[in-house]
């Protein structure tokens, strides 16, 4: 049996509208010529002119939060508490366990920009997929924003996922959720404009506080959602290993055997 493998990670880069702008990655590349004196800095008596093609090493400074890229969100991100009460974990403790299990996609792309998913629009569409969720099934969100990413309205597509609808996975047994949007919950343009409308504080990223009464982690800003199926294969997004953190980054991939 042939097994296929979809990078659904999005690459981290310095032009992409990827983050709204005080978030955005930063990268610099220091290539082979400028690292020459950095490398005979190690060997004494050597010189530039030595090296192979008077080449050094390639490499490239980063700077980065936790949240840019492809990441894994951990319950601390989302509040202090979880599980009604309980110590939230942070990344280093997400277990391992979580994060390699069988993938099912919500296709909600007919959803328009902003629009809050229900619990009655997931049930609706596991039923058109026909599919029962099973407990610690992987369940990833195909929005609009797929097909924005690397436009400059990324930040602001696709639809969220609300407090009911994330509730409606986590009570049957879901630790890993995901989104190819900027966010698990709607782009902020659209809550802010509903808060100024309702005042309702509740609205303000609820689907993320639904961790605080059930405890689980999400995958944001994945890629090429639309290329799974809607179920049948296995998701692998192991996270980085930062202690005490909020979140890590995932090389996250679809697995279908073939």
């Amino acid at each position: 049996m042939a097994r296929k493998l979809i990078d659904i990670s999005i690459p981290l880069d310095n032009d992409t509208i990827s983050d709204p702008e005080p978030f955005r990655p930063k990268i610099t590349y220091i290539d082979h010529k400028k690292t020459t004196e950095q490398v005979c800095s190690f060997f004494p008596g050597l010189k530039p002119e030595d090296l192979p093609d008077g080449e050094g090493w390639a490499i490239e400074k980063i700077e980065l939060i936790t949240h840019n890229g492809t990441h894994l969100d951990a319950p601390y991100h989302f509040a202090t508490t979880m599980n009604r009460g309980e110590r939230a974990i942070t990344i280093d403790e997400v277990p391992l366990d979580w994060c390699f299990r069988p993938g099912v996609k919500l296709d909600f792309r007919h959803f328009e920009d902003g629009y809050v998913a229900t619990a009655a629009d997931v049930e609706a569409e596991l039923n058109r997929i026909g599919h029962k969720i099973e407990p610690y099934d992987i369940v990833v969100v195909n929005t609009r924003a797929g097909s924005a990413f690397g436009h400059d309205d990324y930040v602001v597509a696709g639809c969220g996922m609300g407090r009911e609808a994330t509730l409606y996975l986590l009570e049957q047994g879901v630790h890993v959720t995901g989104t190819d949007a900027w966010s698990w919950d709607a782009p902020f343009l659209y809550t802010a404009q509903k808060f100024a409308e309702t005042h309702d504080p509740d609205i303000i990223w609820e689907g993320h506080k639904a961790g605080r009464e059930i405890g689980y982690c999400h995958l944001e800003k994945l890629h090429n959602l639309e290329s799974l199926p809607a179920n049948g294969f296995h998701i692998v997004c192991f996270p980085v290993n930062i202690k005490k953190a909020s979140a890590g980054w995932t090389r996250a991939v679809a697995m279908i055997d073939e």
